[in-house]
């Protein structure tokens, strides 16, 4: 039998670490339009070629992804192609051109040019997106978001394009779909084979997924080789300062339905689906007046966020100076409302948080008004940020207004806030110190296997072996 060579344990362990080249290039990033923390994300991207940014909102991801873009574009001679959310995208050209970056918003695959484009999500299907050499998911929640054929397309599409960048703020940490949606649309490693790699089923539940016990720091160290996650730029050892926000007061309102859920013979919480959706129908008008009030009151700009198309036509007549934006719009007339309240000439914005809660830089606004809210905490979340982010000079107030029926609301939403925040703060301090030693590379989830050691054949599986 032959000998197997020594190999020392260090190297055996060394040996199973997954790799990934990086499709980047070096660069000297600059500094100019962009904070020295933006920077140095910028140039970590580049570097990597496929990244992630996950910062949280109001720190510059717009400016970041720019940069990054126009680099792409001026180091291969190639087109990059941003896809972002309904109205971002004219935000987006709007604050590039402020720094000298030209981006030109299209629709379609014939009005492209040389340079950097950027459409809606729901044009991607009319582009050649193959034709493009990078590609950059503004609010790239949208891979969760997103019915299954929809995200498959956009994974397809670019499996290929060598430089990537996702960006979103910090995705929900409880959320694994989420994160291995953003793994393997980077090319980094798949849904499939993250879930298998890191996590186990919950108990008996196959649709619940958790860390596997060894394996939780494993699952951020590898996360964090091709994600940057922070929430102030102090994660990353820099001035932090200029990003501490004012105070944001969450106010609860909590109006009398008057009516009894069906079945029961007295007020109770609802519980079921149904039942939750009956407590908001009978408070409806209750609701509706209280949120007009407010918004009529208050003499600067309001957002007004509804769950039901008829709390959204209904606001929006009882509201002065009030524009309202609904799903069943055409994109052009979504766009024109939208950017008259952002461009200030109408006072009040009335929409759904699923529909205009991600992406827009509204600071000129401190109050914002729920009317109507579902279970969602991350659409909560977006939506406040929408206002409560840098450059927020005023303390910021967001009215929320339920019915008895439908249970404590806010109390409900600072459990969640809770529970985010502290699995966010394990994940950004997993991923500090990697960051800051400035990782190179990113872990993968396949890698070919090149066999260094002869595979030694005993003498009496040789013998049998010849004798048949």
């Amino acid at each position: 039998m032959n000998a197997v060579p020594y190999v020392d344990y260090e190297s055996f362990i060394a040996g199973k670490q997954f790799s990934d080249v990086p499709t980047g290039f070096d660069c000297d990033v600059p500094v100019g339009p962009l904070f020295d923390f933006q920077a140095v994300c910028v140039k970590w991207a580049l570097k990597r070629g496929r990244a992630a940014l996950f910062e949280d909102t109001g720190l510059g991801k717009t400016l970041q992804q720019s940069v990054w873009a126009q680099m792409v574009y001026e180091h291969t001679g190639g087109n990059v192609i941003i896809a972002a959310p309904l109205c971002v995208a004219q935000q987006t050209v709007e604050e590039a051109a402020g720094f000298g970056i030209a981006i030109k918003y299209c629709r379609r695959d014939s009005e492209v040019e040389p340079g950097i484009t950027i459409t809606n999500y729901e044009m991607l299907e009319h582009f050649d997106l193959e034709s493009f050499v990078g590609v950059v998911l503004d609010e790239s929640s949208v891979l969760k978001s997103h019915n299954g054929k929809t995200r498959q397309c956009i994974t397809d599409s670019f499996r290929a394009t060598p430089y990537k960048l996702s960006c979103t703020a910090t995705p929900s940490p409880n959320d694994w779909m989420e994160l291995g949606n953003q793994a393997e649309f980077l090319g980094v490693m798949t849904q499939v084979e993250m879930l298998s790699t890191f996590f186990t089923h919950d108990g008996g539940d196959t649709g619940k997924w958790r860390l596997k016990g060894h394996g939780r720091v494993r699952f951020w160290e590898w996360m964090a080789t091709w994600a940057i996650c922070i929430r102030t730029p102090a994660d990353l050892g820099f001035d932090g300062s200029r990003y501490v926000l004012p105070p944001l007061n969450l106010v609860e309102h909590v109006i009398e339905s008057g009516e009894l859920l069906e079945g029961h013979l007295f007020p109770v919480v609802a519980q079921s689906l149904s039942e939750r959706r009956e407590a908001k129908k009978a408070s409806i008008d209750g609701r509706l007046d209280l949120a007009a009030r407010l918004a009529n009151e208050h003499q600067g700009s309001v957002i007004v966020w509804c769950h039901l198309n008829e709390e959204s036509e209904r606001l929006a007549k009882m509201i002065d100076g009030a524009v309202e934006v609904t799903g069943s719009m055409s994109i052009e007339e979504k766009t024109r409302n939208i950017m008259a309240f952002t461009h200030g000439e109408k006072r009040v914005l009335v929409s759904k948080a699923s529909i205009c809660g991600a992406g827009m830089n509204w600071q000129f606004c401190d109050t914002q008004i729920f009317a109507g809210m579902n279970d969602s905490y991350e659409q909560f979340y977006q939506a406040v940020r929408r206002s409560y982010r840098f450059g927020q000079k005023n303390a910021v107030t967001a009215h929320i207004i339920t019915a008895d029926t439908e249970g404590a609301v806010k109390d409900n939403i600072a459990r969640k806030q809770a529970q985010s925040d502290e699995m966010a703060i394990e994940m950004v301090a997993h991923m500090r110190n990697l960051t800051k030693q400035q990782i190179q590379g990113a872990t993968s989830g396949t890698e070919a296997y090149r066999p260094a050691v002869p595979l030694a054949i005993p003498a009496w599986i040789e013998q049998n072996v010849e004798r048949v």
